[in-house]
């Protein structure tokens, strides 16, 4: 997707206006409603919104296309692993599906520079979520860095045995300027 220089960051995609931006406490309603919309995630409370779209505005990004939003991502850096991005969501909207975009989300977050010191991206993902899993396949090979996964969350033992075992995916160590190859956007 074709981006403006809302923070700096170009896709290089070819597929209409879209920015991507560090949210504002404002877009908490906006990313909630997306989250909701799309079906396919937890949605989290609107509180819970507000703060990532704040308190850690600097680990998320958000995509607008013709000024709408049409993409999510919700990270953190956890307090123990100062160095590694934690993913929490990734949102995309029907209208920006397949063109690359939740990659694009992670490769923003990643090249800003108060986030130099990242080296490791880690997540959780369901045995079953395919599309999570070619999304991380990918950011490993455009950071040129190895995948590993092992078992994190276990069903019966965290998840009241209501959803799938939910899987701790960590990609990396990866060298800082591999955040901004061409590769990763």
């Amino acid at each position: 997707m074709r981006m403006n220089n809302c923070d700096h960051f170009d896709t290089g995609h070819n597929a209409g206006a879209l920015c991507i931006r560090t949210p504002r406490s404002g877009d908490g309603p906006a990313v909630w409603r997306l989250v909701s919309e799309t079906g396919a995630l937890d949605t989290n409370s609107r509180y819970s919104n507000l703060l990532q779209c704040s308190h850690f505005a600097g680990t998320c990004a958000l995509a607008e296309m013709d000024g709408e939003i049409v993409g999510w991502m919700s990270g953190y850096v956890p307090p123990k692993q100062p160095d590694t991005l934690f993913v929490w969501q990734i949102c995309v909207a029907d209208p920006a599906r397949g063109h690359g975009l939740g990659q694009d989300l992670i490769a923003a977050v990643l090249a800003r520079p108060e986030n130099a010191n990242l080296c490791h991206v880690e997540c959780t993902i369901t045995p079953s979520n395919v599309a999570s899993w070619s999304l991380f396949r990918k950011v490993a090979g455009a950071l040129d860095a190895d995948l590993k996964s092992q078992p994190h969350f276990l069903s019966e033992t965290h998840l009241d045995g209501e959803q799938e075992s939910e899987i701790r995916v960590t990609i990396g160590p990866f060298k800082a300027e591999a955040t901004r190859s061409p590769a990763l956007v």
